[in-house]
């Protein structure tokens, strides 16, 4: 077995590997996860609004 024999290994299973890859992420199973992950960016976070930052107790300082 020489170098380009190896080389030719290691592009098979690359290749491979990118086919798998590319079944899981369009398989119905992974739907759900992706699409809750596209959803995250337009999620309300806990973060108050600009004008400064609230202490314990609910007051605004700053």
């Amino acid at each position: 077995m020489d170098i380009n024999d190896f080389r030719s290994l290691i592009t098979v299973l690359g290749l491979l590997c990118f086919l798998g890859i590319c079944y899981w992420a369009y398989s119905k199973h992974a739907k759900a996860g992706f699409d809750e992950a596209a959803r995250l960016p337009l999620t309300d976070d806990d973060v108050p609004a600009a004008g400064g930052w609230q202490d314990k107790e609910g007051k605004a300082n700053g």
